[in-house]
């Protein structure tokens, strides 16, 4: 029975992977399907020869510390390679690892697909060449990325944003508010902290106090705090409500959110919610980056956009003083500022392509096995 490895280092990776899972199970019916991923892959029923949770970590010096135990994790893929069974790899996003799985792969003439590829165009485009050697095909889930691959000599694939399977039973605002307790007049600001471990260290003890200041000048505010799958989130370290495992309904709920860099700033788009984009790392990750990294904006929803849509505040300029003032007018529905974003989010959405990114990408693996 030919079987096809699929490896996701983190949250978002785990969700798409599943997505795909399920799209090439009904084509392919026959495969069977092992990897790296976490609670989603798990009921996709993937074999888990690891838990994406225990990998998922960010910043240049932070993943230092994950070297020996990829380095094991990457001599049991090789082996798994090495018997003949494995048929294509599936290797999405987290690519300090991933580059590996894919030289293995090539080294036991096993093809690779790569769906949701590396930030090349942010920083490290010196990897093209490597990635061009390394894998077969690309999947790639923002509008820019297939063009540029493709003129690295790269057989590249735009398939749409995964977010867009996810949104096409978004609840309705009084719905989702309706699942939260929340009443439809009162305002509501959600906060995303991240879905790493070492995220959360550093972002939401300011993101709570932003939430307490919005409160002391909008005393009717409610707030809530997003959990994702991969945190455990103890209730009495935090002064709001927790909600796990439920960000479509959040921001469709709220009028406006503090938001982690990341895939949260496209469900954002996505919902149509308000937002402003935070993020915090190490000193010695942040001084690494500022040299490597070439856009001039961090939130993928202006990366999509080409401008700031939504405010970034980093590092040093992450803190509530910076923040209270940007994230007021948008809870106020009547405000400029958030008819002007709004605006911009459902144009930043048309960008994204239409439904359908797992069933695209299955197709292509399906393809790629004789």
């Amino acid at each position: 029975m030919p079987e096809v490895l699929v490896i996701a280092g983190e949250a978002s990776g785990d969700l798409h992977g599943a997505g795909l899972v399920n799209a090439l199970g009904a084509l392919r019916p026959e495969w069977r399907f092992a990897g790296l991923g976490g609670v989603c892959m798990r009921d996709a029923r993937v074999t888990l020869l690891e838990d994406a949770e225990h990998l998922a970590v960010m910043g240049f010096v932070e993943v230092l510390r994950q070297v020996p135990q990829h380095y094991l994790l990457l001599r049991q893929l090789e082996r798994r390679m090495a018997g003949g069974e494995v048929k294509l790899v599936v290797v999405i996003d987290y690519p300090g690892f991933n580059m590996r799985v894919a030289a293995a792969a090539q080294r036991h003439g096993v093809p690779v697909l790569y769906y949701i590829t590396p930030q090349v165009w942010a920083w490290g485009a010196g990897r093209l060449p490597r990635l061009k050697r390394l894998i077969t095909r690309a999947a790639c889930i923002l509008p820019f990325e297939a063009p540029l691959l493709r003129e690295h000599g790269i057989d590249a694939t735009f398939v749409g944003h995964p977010l867009l399977d996810r949104a096409l039973n978004l609840p309705a605002r009084d719905e989702a508010r309706a699942s939260l307790g929340v009443a439809a007049d009162t305002p509501l600001l959600v906060l995303f902290p991240g879905s790493r471990t070492q995220e959360i260290r550093r972002h939401l003890e300011v993101f709570a106090e932003t939430g307490r200041r919005l409160q002391a000048r909008v005393p009717s505010l409610e707030v809530r705090v997003a959990v994702a799958p991969t945190i455990r989130l103890d209730a009495s370290s935090v002064p709001f409500p927790l909600v796990h495992g439920a960000s479509f309904a959040l921001l469709r709920a709220a009028d406006a959110a503090l938001c982690k860099s990341g895939t949260t700033t496209l469900e954002a788009a996505v919902a149509g919610c308000p937002h402003i984009v935070a993020y915090r790392t190490s000193g010695w990750t942040y001084a690494i980056a500022r040299r490597l990294v070439t856009i001039p904006r961090i939130g993928l929803v202006n990366v999509v956009a080409g401008a700031e849509v939504a405010p970034e505040f980093v590092q040093e300029r992450a803190v509530p003083d910076l923040m209270v003032p940007a994230l007021e007018p948008l809870l106020d529905r009547s405000s400029p500022q958030r008819a002007r974003m709004v605006t911009a989010l459902g144009e930043v959405r048309e960008q994204l392509g239409s439904p359908g990114a797992a069933q695209r990408t299955a197709e292509i693996a399906s393809a790629m096995v004789v």
